[in-house]
């Protein structure tokens, strides 16, 4: 940390919007868009930390699973750029850094709902329902209309959503810091956010298991059986083994080969 305080000019803020257009950009298994939100914070990071030690350390910070609407995405690098920017100027260290991953993470679950209910479910069919008629006549203005109709309300989102996230955020960090809230809070949001991953589960992991059995001129089906004990049971128990794994230092690309020769072999003797 630094006696002179460290703050965010626009040119940093800048360059982090602009890398959060490449949301998408290294989508992976592991932390779907974790690496792209890192490398969106290294500006501002870079900064704010102009210790090594402390750059690496923020950085591992942020070099997790992440995933909401890209739309949204600004915003939580705003609120992240604030938090960030509050923690490395806290000479009392009584900001918990685990709070800036806790609240990124607790917030991309309810924003992907708001945001795929509105870019998804509302713009783009709007955008096709006005676009795709004049398209499939030969117009081109209806491939524009469909641009437009879908590129302006998203840009604006990104822009005023990293703004709001990043002025709002200061303030509000402000307040909870003085009043003593941020420590509840912090503990609130990392609950929060274990719950919004556990949720995502049934989601995001699938085991696929069609094993029958011909038992008593009736029809045994293992999936069912398992189901009635608990809905999506396999999936549960198979995140559980990959976190403990993880937990353990197996590397996840190790993990990744472990799972798909997994699928291979139970798919072959016909498991799945």
């Amino acid at each position: 940390m630094t006696e002179n305080k460290l703050t965010l000019s626009k040119k940093e803020l800048n360059h982090v919007f602009l890398r959060s257009y490449q949301a998408l950009g290294c989508y992976t298994y592991d932390k779907q868009q974790g690496i792209d939100f890192m490398r969106a914070m290294i500006p501002a990071l870079e900064k704010l930390y102009p210790n090594h030690d402390d750059l690496v350390e923020a950085l591992k910070r942020h070099n997790t699973m992440f995933n909401t609407t890209c739309a949204l995405v600004p915003f939580c690098l705003g609120i992240s750029c604030a938090m960030e920017e509050e923690y490395a100027n806290d000479e009392t260290h009584s900001m918990d850094p685990e709070s800036i991953g806790a609240v990124k993470i607790a917030l991309m679950g309810p924003l992907a709902g708001i945001g795929d209910s509105f870019f998804w479910g509302t713009f783009r069919m709007i955008a096709c329902g006005v676009g795709a008629p004049m398209a499939a006549a030969g117009n081109i203005v209806g491939v524009i209309l469909y641009l437009l109709l879908n590129l302006i309300p998203s840009t604006l989102t990104r822009w005023y959503g990293f703004k709001l996230g990043y002025s709002g955020g200061r303030q509000f960090l402000a307040k909870i810091q003085a009043d003593g809230t941020l420590a509840k809070m912090t503990d609130a949001a990392k609950v929060l956010a274990m719950v919004v991953i556990g949720g995502m589960i049934p989601q995001i992991v699938k085991f696929p298991v069609a094993l029958t059995l011909e038992m008593g001129g009736g029809t045994f089906v293992l999936v069912d059986v398992l189901d009635g004990i608990m809905p999506n049971l396999l999936p549960l128990l198979l995140s559980l083994a990959v976190y403990k794994g993880i937990v353990k230092g197996v590397s996840p690309n190790k993990l990744i080969f472990i799972l798909l020769g997994l699928g291979i072999l139970l798919t072959f003797i016909g498991v799945m």
